[in-house]
C-alpha cells in the first residue's frame, strides 16, 4: 500500500513541500492529501495590498497554482475549505472538518507536514460584531475588504492600526483608493523593523502622502453606528473612521500543533531541525510561518514570517520527505517594502538586536544618491551599517531611499551571510554606470564610513 502524506495548509510552505515530495515519489508510492481551510492555494499574500489599491486587477493574478492544477497535473489531492481540528499522533490520524458541507472525518497519515502559517494579531477590542473591521492575512481577507470598499455607502476614512509592513502597505493602498488615512502605532515610530532614525525618514514620506500618523498611541476600543464601525477609541479621544484595518503583525499558528504535543520554542513557534523535522517525532515535519529558525548573526531562535523563508523551508521538507537530502541554514532577516516611491530595505540586526545579543558595535549613517548626481532622476539614498567591534564584521544594514534603493540591500545581505567585514566590503567590485549608481556606490560609501568609525573608536 502507498504511504500517505498529509499536509496541513495549502499555501507557500505546504504546497512547496507537497510538490517537491511528488517530484521524487510517484502517486503509486506516495499519496498526498492537502487540507486548506480557505478557498485558494499557492497565492501571494504579500500582493494583497496591491490588489486592494487597484494596482493588481484581481486575485487570480496572485495565485501561482490553483487547486485544480495540483489535482490534475501533480496528483495531489487538495481539499479546500477543510480545516484540520486535531492531530492524533498515537493513531497517526488527523480530524478534519468540512467547512462547506459540515461533518468531520478522520484521515490516516504516515508522514505529516504541518504548514498552518501564521494568524493576525487581534486584540480583544477588535473582537466585535460591528462590520468594517478587517485583518489582512489571506486572499479571503482581501476579498472581504475589497467588497467593503466597493460597497455602499462608500468608505471615505480609514484607520490602520499598526505601523509594521502590513500596516504601512495597507495605509498606502487606502491612499491610492482615495481614502483619508490615519495610521495609529503604539510605539514611538512606524516601521519598527528598522532603527528610529531610519523610521523617521519613512514617516516623513508617509506624511508627505497626506497620511496622519499617530505614534505613542494605543487603541482601546471601537465605536459603532447602525452595525458599522464609526471610530476607534484612544486615550486622546475617538478617531472617526469608516473602515479599520489591523496591521499589528502575526503570530505562529501553532495552537493545533501544541495541543497535539509538538514542541514549541521560545518564540512560540514550532521547533524544527535543519531538515524541517520536528525533534523526537519521526515522520512529523513543519515549515513556514508556524516555525522558528536560527538567526545566523545572533545565533538565537527567531520567528520571521516571510514568504521567501516559507517557500525555501517547504522545499527542504519536501525534498527530505521524498527521499532526498536538503537543509535550511537559517535566516538573517532580509526584507524590503515601499511607501509609494520610497523604498525601504533591511537585513541582519538592528541596534537594539545587537545590544540584546551582547555585541559591542558601532553604527554609521551615510547619505548618497541612487545615481550619478548629474544624471536625471538622481535622488537621496541613506544607508545605515552596524558593525562589530573590534573585528569590523557586518552585523546589520538598513537602506531608505528612492529608485534603486531597496534591492541594494541584497548586496549587504550577501556580505552579511558570508561573514564579511566592512573593511573587506570597501573593495567590493560593484557595477557602475551613471544611470544606476554614482562612481562610489552608496554601499561602498557606507562601508568606508564604518571603517573610519571603527578606527576612530580604536577598533
Amino acid at each position: 500500500m502507498a504511504q500517505r502524506l498529509i499536509v496541513i495548509g495549502g499555501d507557500a510552505a505546504g504546497m512547496s513541500a507537497a510538490s517537491q515530495a511528488r517530484r521524487r515519489r510517484d502517486a503509486g508510492d506516495l499519496e498526498i492529501v492537502v487540507f486548506e481551510r480557505g478557498h485558494f492555494t499557492s497565492y501571494s499574500a504579500c500582493g494583497i495590498p496591491y490588489w486592494i489599491s487597484g494596482l493588481v486587477s484581481g486575485p487570480e493574478q496572485l495565485i501561482a497554482r490553483a487547486p485544480e492544477t495540483f489535482r490534475s497535473e501533480f496528483a495531489i489531492d487538495v481539499r479546500t475549505r477543510h480545516e484540520v481540528t486535531a492531530i492524533d499522533l498515537e493513531r497517526r490520524e488527523v480530524v478534519v472538518r468540512d467547512l462547506e458541507q459540515g461533518g468531520e472525518i478522520r484521515e490516516r497519515f504516515d508522514e505529516l507536514m504541518y504548514a498552518a502559517g501564521a494568524v493576525p494579531v487581534k486584540p480583544s477590542w477588535a473582537h466585535t460584531d460591528a462590520a468594517g473591521v478587517f485583518g489582512m492575512q489571506t486572499l479571503d481577507d482581501g476579498a472581504a475588504l475589497r467588497e467593503w470598499l466597493d460597497g455602499e455607502p462608500r468608505p471615505r476614512r480609514a484607520v490602520v492600526v499598526g505601523g509594521g509592513y502590513i500596516g504601512v502597505e495597507m495605509a498606502e493602498a487606502m491612499i491610492e483608493r482615495g481614502l483619508s488615512v490615519t495610521l495609529v502605532e503604539q510605539s514611538d515610530q512606524p516601521m519598527s523593523t528598522v532603527d528610529g532614525d531610519m523610521a523617521e525618514l519613512v514617516a516623513e514620506a508617509m506624511r508627505g502622502l497626506g497620511m496622519t500618523i499617530r505614534t505613542g498611541m494605543a487603541v482601546s476600543g471601537l465605536e459603532e453606528r447602525d452595525g458599522r464601525v464609526s471610530a476607534v477609541v484612544t486615550a486622546e479621544g475617538p478617531i472617526p473612521t469608516d473602515v479599520v484595518v489591523l496591521g499589528l503583525g502575526v503570530r505562529p499558528n501553532a495552537a493545533l500543533a501544541e495541543a497535539a504535543g509538538l514542541p514549541l520554542g521560545p518564540t512560540g513557534a514550532i521547533r524544527v531541525d535543519r531538515r524541517m523535522r520536528v525533534p523526537g517525532l519521526p515522520g512529523i515535519w513543519a515549515a513556514g510561518d508556524c516555525v522558528e529558525t536560527l538567526h545566523r548573526v545572533s545565533g538565537m531562535p527567531v520567528h520571521v514570517p516571510l514568504g521567501t523563508h516559507a517557500n525555501k523551508q517547504g522545499r527542504v521538507a519536501g525534498i527530505n520527505i521524498g527521499g532526498g537530502y536538503a537543509s535550511f541554514l537559517g535566516v538573517i532577516g532580509t526584507a524590503v517594502t515601499k511607501v509609494c516611491e520610497l523604498e525601504v530595505g533591511r537585513t541582519g540586526l538592528r541596534e537594539r538586536d545587537a545590544t540584546a545579543a551582547g555585541f559591542d558595535f558601532i553604527s554609521v549613517v551615510a547619505d548618497s544618491t541612487n545615481r550619478a548626481g548629474y544624471y536625471p532622476g538622481s535622488r537621496r539614498m541613506t544607508v545605515k551599517l552596524i558593525a562589530e567591534r573590534p573585528s569590523g564584521r557586518l552585523l546589520g544594514a538598513q537602506i531608505v531611499g528612492w529608485s534603486e534603493a531597496a534591492k541594494r540591500i541584497d548586496t549587504l545581505a550577501v556580505a552579511l551571510w558570508n561573514g564579511m567585514t566592512v573593511d573587506e566590503m570597501t573593495g567590493l567590485d560593484l557595477g557602475y554606470a551613471p544611470p544606476y549608481a554614482p562612481v562610489w556606490d552608496p554601499v561602498l560609501i557606507a562601508a568606508r564610513k564604518a571603517v573610519d568609525a571603527l578606527t576612530a573608536a580604536g577598533r
